[in-house]
């Protein structure tokens, strides 16, 4: 487990270490760029569960039938994956664009932002496109067990992006919309390399006369729909949440953005192991040994709850000194320490939560992966947020978060038991 997660982990660190210093960097423009920051997240939340979704279906589909031998239906899987997922991604992105007005009137945007947001959205949206073409070159790579050239890959377009970010932000003059053209460079860069290496392995080809379509579509469909529907309820949730931040101004909107990054950022190796172990699983189940998935699963777990209990612990310690260097103002710096104090202590079982969703996906049950992400977020994520909210403003917000996460993280290990107890009677 260790050796397929390693190369993944340093990737999403780099990929997350990014992504905070892009916020630090729009964060020295001001508070308004950090709010319409705020209000794209749950889009990107969005965009991105689409793109998971395909790419566990491929990850799932190529490695059963590695396992299986079927090494010719898997490099012609991965080309009708990458095909599908680009254009259900060009279809969302021209979408948002269009209906950007009412989807920002919808979130609670003020209108002084809208400025922000028209000239941010065009190129952010163009490198969510190129994002996903890259993320389904990763997946292909992972699922035929090398998970060491993505996460090179992701170091080395995550470090071009923190390079090229002051440069396009502060040199250039582009403000908020650098931070996207930083991303596109970046992107092009990295989908080079994966996608030169990945047909040099013969790993990808699309013949429609070497693969049934539309049986293929449909078995892609049939796992991507409920695992895309599990990673899009973060982004709903998310879009929801933030309606009810934006409630309390636009501090509490660019403090409540600065948190997700530093949630983003905290949770790197359970994102690391969501991407590593699915392929680990799927050929154990493929090859029916399911105590070695239960023992494999467990590890990571106790593995999980331990590290992201000693980064909460962490961020706890240290928030007096993290949170003035991060906010815009000092109303966001006291939001931000009041995050810092509840939310990061609820991070293992978020963890807990993610990793049961990637391997129920793993294990062909992509409908329990869906029950526990619908129940985490609908039953008890944001329930707890409004009843907080309602009870201790942003401060109860906060602890309904941690609440929240809690109660899921126990009610998803019990689901991923019954599920594999199921599997194991069968």
């Amino acid at each position: 487990m260790f050796s397929m997660t390693w190369p993944m982990l340093f990737g999403a660190v780099a990929l997350m270490s990014f992504q905070l210093v892009d916020s630090i960097f729009i964060s020295m423009l001001g508070m308004q760029p950090l709010a319409a920051l705020g209000f794209t997240l749950p889009l990107q939340q969005l965009l991105i569960g689409v793109q998971i979704g395909i790419g566990i279906a491929a990850t799932a589909l190529i490695s059963r039938a590695i396992g299986a031998g079927k090494a010719e239906h898997a490099k012609y899987m991965g080309g009708l994956v990458v095909l599908a997922g680009c254009s259900v991604s060009l279809i969302l992105c021209t979408l948002i664009w269009l209906l950007r007005t009412p989807l920002l009137d919808a979130l609670g945007a003020d209108a002084e932002l809208l400025p922000y947001t028209e000239s941010y959205w065009l190129p952010w949206l163009t490198s969510a496109w190129l994002g996903a073409f890259l993320y389904f070159a990763n997946s292909i790579s992972r699922a035929h067990g090398d998970t060491r050239l993505p996460g090179l890959t992701m170091v080395l377009t995550s470090i071009l992006n923190m390079l090229l970010d002051p440069l396009f932000i502060f040199t250039f003059g582009l403000g908020l919309p650098g931070a996207a053209y930083a991303t596109i460079v970046a992107c092009l860069v990295g989908a080079a390399i994966m996608y030169s290496r990945i047909l040099k392995h013969h790993w990808l080809a699309f013949d429609p006369g070497k693969l049934a379509i539309a049986p293929a579509l449909l078995d892609i469909a049939k796992t991507s729909a409920p695992a895309m529907l599990s990673q899009l309820m973060p982004g709903t949730a998310s879009l929801l949440a933030t309606r009810l931040v934006a409630g309390f101004g636009g501090s509490a909107i660019a403090a409540w953005a600065l948190g997700s990054r530093l949630e983003l950022f905290s949770i790197v190796i359970v994102l690391a192991l969501t991407m590593a172990l699915p392929p680990m699983v799927g050929r154990l189940f493929g090859a029916r040994q399911l105590e070695r998935v239960h023992s494999l699963v467990l590890i990571a777990v106790r593995f999980v709850i331990g590290l992201q209990l000693t980064i909460a612990l962490f961020w706890m310690a240290t928030r007096w000194l993290i949170a003035p260097a991060l906010a815009p103002d000092q109303e966001s710096e006291l939001y931000l320490l009041s995050y810092m104090l509840w939310v990061p202590i609820s991070y293992a079982a978020l963890g807990v939560c993610m990793l049961m969703v990637s391997v129920c996906n793993a294990l062909g049950m992509p409908m329990r992966a869906v029950w526990i992400s619908t129940l985490r977020l609908f039953v008890c994520y944001l329930p707890a947020l409004w009843v907080g909210a309602s009870i201790a403003d942003m401060s109860g917000l906060y602890i309904g978060v941690l609440l929240g996460n809690l109660a899921a993280g126990l009610l998803a290990w019990n689901l991923y038991k019954q599920g594999l107890q199921h599997i194991q009677q069968a």
